[in-house]
């Protein structure tokens, strides 16, 4: 794993789960994270997310690997695999349980959805487990006490974002009741160990950053800068996904991609460009890395 003694270095990562093959949103996010460490001299780490097993697909993270080659978005040292460091996410949860910051809740999806209001956006944990102790026989995740205190943070592109996280969110999970480490705390965890201090990634994950910087002041770690940008949506307004059947990129047409994607993130390349090889379009890019342009937008339908 990457040794970085210059903390000032910008370091930047895609983080990708497995479950199928890039498609135009996931690489759009893939390449603004890419020019954005670039633009810096920075570098741009890959980490596979591949916890969720029941989720994962056959030869997904090679497909990934080979599309991110087959578009120039080469990433610096070796692969991190998160499946390769459960021990060490097992470790912090029973530092955690030491200092009593966690607790097994035994409750049901079912029975927590039924409770909340039917035009809740996001059910809000009730603390119904909040008094149990360890040991617990019962199958259980693992919830995260919140407090009282306010997250706030400056998103690069979003302005300022504040949360009060045990009224807005509540206790949330750290592990789940199938022995899945969530991805809130793997993501805090991971970021760490590889000395990750700038995040780009879309607007739908913009909702979770004030847990995981809360786990990040709870477990004494850095809070890297974060950079939300807008997400890409299909003609029905849903957001382009592996769920809404959202198509592979095409690895044959490689520049004729990347100039779509640069249009798609507001880049405003010069017509000579239009005929310019993948590898022409990555390097202007890079030097004319603009990501102001894409404020204040919260999504970009696909044919914009």
């Amino acid at each position: 794993m990457l040794n970085v003694s210059d903390t000032s270095r910008y370091i930047g990562r895609f983080a990708p789960s497995p479950t199928g093959s890039l498609h135009l949103g996931s690489l759009y996010t893939a390449l603004a994270s890419f020019l954005d460490a670039k633009a810096q001299q920075g570098l741009w780490l890959l980490r596979i997310d591949d916890l969720d097993t029941p989720r994962n697909t056959k030869d997904a993270a090679g497909n990934i690997l080979t599309t991110l080659e087959a578009f120039g978005l080469q990433w610096d040292d070796e692969v991190y695999y998160q499946s390769h460091h459960i021990s060490i996410y097992n470790d912090i949860l029973a530092t955690l349980q030491h200092h009593k910051l966690i607790y097994p809740c035994t409750c049901s999806r079912k029975t927590l959805t039924t409770s909340q209001s039917n035009t809740a956006t996001e059910v809000i944990y009730p603390n119904n487990c909040r008094d149990n102790t360890f040991p617990c026989p019962t199958p259980h995740a693992l919830r995260i006490k919140t407090d009282n205190r306010n997250i706030a943070f400056n998103d690069r592109l979003q302005g300022l974002i504040s949360q009060q996280l045990a009224s807005q969110h509540g206790d949330f999970i750290l592990k789940r009741k199938d022995h899945i480490i969530a991805y809130q705390f793997a993501v805090v965890i991971d970021d760490d160990r590889q000395s990750v201090n700038h995040v780009v990634r879309g607007m739908d994950l913009l909702d979770s950053t004030a847990k995981q910087i809360y786990l990040q002041q709870r477990l004494g770690l850095n809070t890297p800068n974060y950079l939300h940008v807008p997400i890409i949506t299909d003609e029905q307004g849903f957001k382009l996904s592996k769920q809404t059947k959202a198509q592979a990129v095409d690895l044959k047409s490689p520049t004729l991609v990347i100039f779509k994607l640069l249009h798609l993130l507001k880049q405003q390349l010069p017509v000579e460009l239009q005929n310019a090889s993948a590898a022409e379009l990555l390097n202007w890019a890079i030097t004319h890395w603009n990501p102001a342009a894409l404020k204040p937008i919260a999504a970009i339908p696909l044919d914009d």
